[in-house]
This record gives structure tokens, sequence and C-alpha cells, in this order.
């Protein structure tokens, strides 16, 4: 390679003094990723975190981090020739997201553990090994897109919106930008992963995509909860707006907010969840319309613009945002309030918003990621 150009990671050297840590999941995306590396020549090490009990997810399909995906994992690496590491992080998983995911439900919130997962864990213990394994950079599979702007990295929604993965990447910090690798990024679709993976000849590449949350069996986030806090689910009422007791329910946490099957109380207009109140052990209900806000108050902010979040002018900062994962980006604007925290208001209104949801930060134009906060309020 010559002289002060860059190789494809960004690094003035060739691809095999570069050491690139692979985190892989065992499934098609980080497989590939890894495949890709090496092929190109790069110093691939493979890293898989046992996150939570395998023993109980062998036969579990659609998870990550457990029992056969670690083989599958295992398996790529050997196939391709890198090494690869196996660590047992199901302590820190359990303390850093498994233990506030239970907590948060009881307390009527909903959670996004996989955004607290990339945070507490793959992108801080995790980017910590593979600076200690000597590593130049560490590489995922998330559909997301790391570019150089004049400021330095940038984080910007993958070229495909439909695989975009930055609402759950929303925290990731400037100095672990400057780390982290996202290969996949540029693609249009999924399609052209599998065609990678079947090109390089790996056994994963038929693999069904992961589903649901890793460690919640069949998506029943209340059986979990109960396991892990035994007498939670205690029964209550089901009350509309001004306090009108119209029926009873098994457990706050068995509901989310926008929820309207399953509340056991038919008859007349239709009935949406639009407030837990785990103290009162009560699940309000409302009209459709009672759902719908236009501000929205955040805590834990996360700034990824190059200018401070607090030289905001008087309207505040024009940005668009996601409430929810599966929402589009609408308008809105944002006012710092320090410490930690700012207000959002919506341009339009919306439905749903819950707190313990993330409120992600776009530029008004082009894909850039601006960062984000959880939802408290």
């Amino acid at each position: 390679m010559p002289r002060n150009t860059l190789n494809s990671l960004g690094f003035a050297k060739p691809e095999s003094d570069t050491r690139v840590v692979v985190a892989m999941s065992g499934g098609v995306d980080s497989s590939v990723v890894a495949a890709m590396l090496s092929r190109e020549g790069y110093d691939v090490v493979g890293v898989t975190l046992q996150l939570y009990d395998h023993g109980a997810a062998l036969a579990k399909k659609g998870a990550c981090c457990a029992g056969a995906d670690i083989h599958d994992a295992r398996r790529v690496a050997e196939d391709l020739g890198f090494p690869h590491y196996v660590l047992d992080y199901e302590n820190i998983f359990k303390d850093a997201v498994i233990d506030e995911f239970a907590d948060a439900y009881l307390a009527g919130s909903t959670p996004v553990p996989c955004i607290r997962c990339n945070e507490r864990v793959k992108f801080q213990d995790l980017l910590a090994t593979a600076k200690d394994l000597g590593a130049d950079c560490m590489a995922t599979g998330h559909y997301i897109q790391r570019k150089t702007g004049e400021n330095g990295p940038e984080l910007h929604r993958a070229a495909d919106y439909e695989r975009d993965q930055s609402y759950f990447l929303f925290s990731t910090t400037p100095a672990q930008l400057d780390y982290l690798r996202f290969p996949l990024g540029h693609l249009e679709s999924k399609a052209e992963t599998r065609a990678l993976a079947a090109e390089f000849g790996l056994a994963v590449a038929d693999k069904p995509d992961s589903q649901d949350i890793c460690f919640v069996p069949n998506g029943s986030y209340a059986d979990v909860i109960e396991k892990l806090r035994p007498g939670a689910a205690e029964p209550g009422d089901i009350v509309d707006q001004a306090g009108k007791v119209l029926g009873r329910h098994k457990g706050v946490l068995r509901y989310t907010i926008g929820q309207r099957r399953g509340l056991g109380i038919g008859g007349g207009d239709p009935l949406y969840v639009i407030k837990l109140d785990a103290d009162k052990r009560q699940v309000v209900v409302g009209p459709p319309e009672a759902l719908k806000t236009r501000a929205v108050t955040l805590k834990e902010i996360n700034w990824l613009g190059d200018a401070p979040i607090s030289d905001a002018p008087a309207q505040g900062h024009e940005i668009l945002v996601k409430v929810r994962s599966t929402r589009p980006p609408i308008p809105a604007r944002l006012f710092p309030s320090g410490d930690g925290t700012a207000h959002v208001e919506l341009l339009q209104a919306e439905a749903g918003v819950s707190p313990g949801q993330a409120c992600v930060f776009y530029a008004p134009e082009g894909s850039r990621v601006l960062g984000g906060g959880w939802i408290f309020d």
C-alpha cells in the first residue's frame, strides 16, 4: 500500500498489520463482516459474548449470544481460519441490562434492553476487551453508517432505511464511534448480505434473523419478569381517565402504552392503554386521541452534533426525531435543559409515546444521527 493511503477501515497501514475485533453473534450479519474483513487480509479476531443461560436457549431459534449461536460463530471462525474467543458476560449482562429491564416494567415503563446492551455491554466492556487485545478497531454487523465529517466521525442511518438500526445505537458516544466500524451500513438490502454470505460459503447464509429480545423466550416479557421478580404480577384496577373502575388486570407488567386488545373491557368505543401507574397498580385507558402528545421530556442525553447542545437558538435545535423504533422520523424542536436533560416539542402529535423508550435525534436533512435521550415524562 502506498504511504499515506488509507485502507478500507481508515488506517494508513497494510491490512495485515491492522487488527480488528469482530463482535460475532452467530448470525449472518456479523459472520459476513468477519468473512469480508478476513478476505481483505485484515488481522481478524472474532469475539462472541455469552450473555445468558445458554442451556435454556439451545432450542430457541432466532436468539443471539447463546447456545447454538455461539457454535455457529465458532464454526465461521474455524472455516475462515482466524482466532475466536467466547467471553462469559452473563453476570455483567444481568446487572447492566436484565435487572433494569425487569425493574422498568414493574415501574410502568416500556424499556428497550437492546439499546442498553449496546451501550453498557457491547460498546463498553467488549470494546475495552478489543483494546486489550491490541485491536485498532472493533467491527459489528449493525446496519448503520460511520462517515468522516469535518469534525471527525459521524453516525448516519443505514443506506437501507428498512434495516436501519440507528434507533438502537443513539447512545454511541463520540469516543466509541471513533473506534467502531460498521461494514454493512452501505448495503442497499439484506439480500445483498445473504448473497455475500453465500459467496463466502458461510454455513449461516440462510439462517433466520434474530427476533424479539434475546433473553425473552417466545416474546413473553411477563413470564421473564415474574421469574426475576417473584410476586411482581399483582392484580389491580383498569380505570378510565376520571378514575372510574372498568375492570381488573393481572399485573401492570402485562400491558404496554397503546395496547387495545386483551383488556377484557369490551363494549362501547375502543379504549387504549394510555398510562401505567405502577404505584397505584392501575392501568389507565382512554380514547385514541388521549394517546397523542406533542411534548416529550428526556434524560441521559447523548449528543453527536458538531456544536455543543447548549448552543441552541431561542427556538431550539431544529431536528427530526423517532419516538418509537417502528415510526419514521418527524419534525421537532429540541430545547436542552442542562444536566443531561432536554425538552422536545413535536411539530405534529405522535401516539404511543411511552416512558422508557428512546427519542432519537436526526438532522433535518440527510441521514446524520445526532444522538438522543430516554423518555421519562
